[in-house]
């Protein structure tokens, strides 16, 4: 077994970043350091197997490989191009590029997959011969390479995950909005729900909240149901630990308490109850196809988790009524819950009628949304505080304060570098020779003894050249002229724009300089034909 330790990096939602630093940390993770929607740690292949599939609020779990800085694509293709790509793919391969760019310098994701796609290709051609490289696969390819900027900081990491981890494999239907898993499970993980009380969701959809919850109380991992992870094709996976890790049981629990679910369309209900079957969880459910307003009794002490509609994307005739009836619930039905409810806009809450007892900001897909905690007790609110309660419970309070991720001071790019070295990453200034090129054309002292003072220019004039004088570099009475191009390998015409190495044109569209990007390439990468492997991902 490899025991070696590296740095993996596990990418998450915003707001849940917390949330996964303490998965992460149960799990026996090293120097856990929550980032902006992301959070990483050093670990071995022990670590990396565990993460994808333990870690319910992880989306992708990467390993770095390469870090440099880059501040124009012919600075990005030569240093990708520098790594070695042996180690990681061979010809027999396929290969997919996954961009992630927050950047003023790479502005289209797309001509960063090209770049970075032709550099890997190049890398294989000119040590192997033209043609003897891996092949380029939309789907299922055999290796998946992120690529991340940020600014001119450039990591190159291999995705361990390949599918995102949202993606279970118990989903077998869904309503017209579903919330995404891992903001579910983040969502329940946020509330100390560990299945020791009845949980409501009210207005349950194809049941996402209901399923999690039962993972939760049961402690099964949320990857038993995935069919495959990336680095199962990885040359140093280690199929025996995987079996063990993946078979161990041991930690799983019986659930003592019921989780309820409920929504008013049967068409609901149906697609709930065969994702529910799918994963197995079942006998923990209690499903039935009930309006928000028909609910007149509740377990008692229980919790309540549920995601209203917004309005954007679903219809509802008066949604603010909605959120009124919600409230009118809590107060009079849901006496000693706490509830978790997470919204999108301000007058939606305000109709609750109900002062939170936190908000936390979170993403739900595109929208910037809350999640607010209300603690519902019986009598009012004076009897409440006499009682020497207040909203903001201190257990409430230490769990915001345990979790809030510290505000980091952002490494210069020459520290960044130096982390890198120091990690084996490389850690190039990929502009270094550019810069120092740049400097040397004006730099009087490059010029041994011997040959011409700049100062005469090529006419002993006192003065440079100009660009018609013809400048003598060596004495030799012969004009300076550039030796013209010629490809080392005949290049192939495709029908594939981009498959062409260089390929001008192609290279244009891309950027925005032709009026029109070419009908060959798709919003998210280009169109693959049939006889054409030399495709990319996004």
């Amino acid at each position: 077994m490899n025991t070696d330790k590296f740095e993996i990096v596990v990418k998450t939602f915003q707001g849940l970043e917390d949330v996964l630093a303490q998965e992460l940390t149960l799990l026996g993770a090293e120097d856990v350091e929550p980032g902006r929607r992301m959070v990483s740690f050093t670990g071995n292949n022990e670590m990396l197997y565990k993460a994808n599939l333990c870690c319910r609020t992880a989306l992708r779990v990467l390993k770095p490989i390469y870090k440099f800085t880059a501040s124009d694509p012919d600075r990005l293709y030569e240093m990708t191009k520098e790594f070695d790509w042996n180690t990681v793919l061979s010809p027999d391969k396929t290969f997919s590029i996954d961009p992630v760019v927050n950047s003023d310098s790479f502005t289209h994701s797309r001509y960063v997959t090209y770049r970075v796609k032709d550099a890997i290709v190049d890398f294989f051609q000119d040590r192997l011969g033209a043609g003897k490289r891996p092949g380029v696969r939309l789907q299922d390819a055999d290796v998946i390479i992120n690529v991340h900027i940020d600014d001119t900081r450039v990591t190159l990491s291999l995705d361990s995950s390949g599918e995102s981890l949202h993606r279970r494999g118990y989903r077998v239907a869904q309503t017209e909005a579903p919330i995404n898993e891992v903001l579910a499970a983040g969502i329940l993980l946020k509330s100390g729900w560990k299945g020791e009380c009845p949980l409501v969701d009210p207005m349950c959809g194809s049941g996402t909240f209901l399923i999690e919850a039962a993972l939760i109380a049961a402690n099964i991992n949320p990857g038993v149901y995935r069919k495959n992870f990336a680095f199962e094709q990885w040359p140093d996976f280690d199929e025996e630990l995987f079996e063990r890790i993946y078979n161990d049981d041991s930690a799983e629990r019986d659930v003592l308490c019921t989780i309820y679910g409920a929504d008013i369309s049967p068409k609901a209900i149906a697609i709930a109850q065969r994702n529910i079957k799918q994963a197995a969880v079942g006998k923990y459910i209690n499903l039935e196809v009930k309006l928000l307003s028909q609910w007149t009794e509740a377990p008692q002490n229980g919790m309540m988790v549920t995601n209203p509609p917004y309005g954007e994307r679903l219809n509802v005739e008066d949604i603010d009524s909605l959120y009124e009836v919600l409230g009118t619930k809590l107060k009079k039905i849901f006496r000693g819950y706490t509830a978790w409810i997470i919204g999108y806009q301000d007058e939606q809450f305000r109709a609750i009628g109900l002062a939170p007892s936190s908000k936390t900001p979170i993403m739900n897909g595109p929208l910037e949304c809350q999640l607010r905690e209300y603690q519902i007790f019986d009598g009012d609110y004076k009897s409440f505080r006499r009682e020497g309660k207040s909203l903001r419970t201190s257990a409430t309070d230490a769990r915001a304060d345990e979790n809030k991720p510290l505000k980091q001071r952002r490494p210069t790019d020459t520290e960044w570098r130096r982390d890198a070295r120091k990690k084996g990453f490389g850690g190039k200034d990929g502009d270094f020779e550019k810069r120092r090129f740049s400097k040397d054309r004006g730099d009087k002292a490059r010029f041994d003894k011997g040959r011409p003072d700049f100062k005469r220019g090529g006419n002993g004039s006192g003065r440079p050249p100009r660009r018609d004088e013809p400048f003598d570099r060596f004495n030799t009475g012969k004009k300076f002229e550039r030796r013209p191009f010629k490809p080392e390998t005949p290049v192939e015409e495709s029908e594939n724009p981009l498959a062409i190495r260089r390929n001008e044109k192609a290279l244009r569209s891309i950027i925005g300089r032709m009026p029109s990007i070419n009908s060959n390439m798709k919003h998210r990468g280009w169109r693959k034909n049939n006889n054409d492997s030399d495709s990319a991902e996004k």
